[in-house]
């Protein structure tokens, strides 16, 4: 069953967060996953939740998605990520019905 990675990121070094995400698709396919949404327009429904830009990855288990965070691999990615800016992540299985 897929698992996915959610993460909100506010952004406060912009230059830092570019090349960030210049080396985040191969981190991620590397690990199986994709991007199912990257930045993009949102709309509060509920509970007052505006966050600056939300990411969504695709992992095709549980297992997958943490091995690809915890990963030696993706690590200095993670500390430049952690460095530009303020963020909340979360992984979640998926739903198989």
């Amino acid at each position: 069953m897929a698992a996915y990675i959610i993460v909100e990121i506010d952004t406060t070094d912009e230059a830092l967060m570019t090349e960030y995400r210049k080396h985040t698709p191969g981190a991620v396919a590397k690990f199986g996953g994709k991007f199912i949404v990257r930045g993009g327009k949102t709309r509060t429904l509920e509970g007052g939740w505006t966050p600056p830009r939300v990411v969504v990855l695709e992992f095709p288990t549980y297992a997958k998605a943490e091995e690809f965070y915890d990963s030696d691999h993706y690590k200095p990615l993670l500390e430049m990520r952690l460095k530009a800016g303020k963020s909340k992540a979360i992984l979640v299985d998926g739903y198989s019905g």
